[in-house]
């Protein structure tokens, strides 16, 4: 594959969808260089022979989601006449739920950016995250509908942002030997409560390379071997006694484990429509 290869994303809405899915695939080569160029907001068929145009002359490669039917048909018979290849990220799965729902779509862009009460829900979320991370105020482990505790780094913040973008609040509190657990944590009978641990040798490096974007001595206390293990076993410790589950995010990407806690959300908490 050539690093100078060409992507087209194009959408009569914003066009995230598509190059998620672009993005997704450009993870499974090994090319670092190819240019995406997305063009969102489509409303002509001109646009559509333009863009298809331009993909002909470099030998591009287009992904859309094109819902209305003009400019998704334009786009099919461009592409067909030019030779240009050509993926439609969205019509074969509204294809499917035609045939197996026996329903009609709406047809109308951007339904997922549309400022619904899932949208509201999502910033309402974001902003938990926020103002409750890294138990700044003990109110939101009693108000969270996910609590996670671990030792530092392993990347509780990032977990409780990400799952707030899929319209969780989420809430997380620091273990940490020298500081005594809150009976908030303790006596927390509703929503979910999920410890994050992490291999010693992996999270020793971490906090090695955290000094030094801080511009800390190597030799501080807070990533030696002997630290990160004591602070493992008093987390450890807390974690059976709170009796939540316990999971080894070492190597784990975040959309990995958020999807592990999202597996064990009871269903009135889960967030009913996922953001693709």
């Amino acid at each position: 594959m050539r690093d100078n290869q060409q992507i087209f994303i194009c959408s009569d809405a914003v066009g995230e969808t598509a190059e998620a899915v672009v993005r997704a695939a450009m993870r499974q080569f090994a090319f670092t260089s190819g240019k995406l160029r997305r063009y969102g907001h489509i409303k002509h068929a001109d646009e559509v022979r333009a863009i298809v145009d331009e993909a002909s002359r470099c030998r591009g490669v287009i992904a859309y989601t094109l819902v209305q039917p003009e400019l998704n048909g334009v786009m099919r018979e461009e592409t067909s006449a030019r030779g240009v290849r050509a993926v439609d990220v969205l019509s074969p799965m509204m294809q499917a739920f035609i045939d197996t729902f026996e329903d009609t779509p709406n047809r109308i862009p951007g339904l997922n950016q549309s400022l619904d009460a899932e949208y509201y829900r999502k910033i309402e979320a974001m902003e938990f995250a926020v103002h409750y991370d890294d138990g700044k105020d003990l109110r939101g482990i009693t108000l969270a509908d996910v609590v996670l505790i671990g030792v530092s780094r392993t990347s509780k913040t990032p977990i409780c942002l990400y799952m707030a973008h899929k319209g969780i609040r989420a809430t997380n509190w620091p273990l940490v030997p020298e500081i005594p657990v809150p009976e908030q944590l303790l006596k927390r009978r509703n929503g979910l409560v999920v410890g994050l641990t992490m291999d010693p040798d992996k999270l020793v490096s971490i906090r090695t390379e955290r000094l030094k974007a801080l511009g800390l001595p190597k030799g501080s206390v807070y990533a030696t071997a002997a630290r990160v293990e004591d602070e493992l076993r008093y987390a450890n410790r807390i974690m059976n006694m709170v009796g939540c589950e316990i999971i080894d995010v070492t190597n784990k990407a975040i959309e990995e484990t958020v999807g592990i806690i999202l597996e064990r959300l009871p269903a009135d908490r889960a967030f009913s429509s996922p953001n693709l």
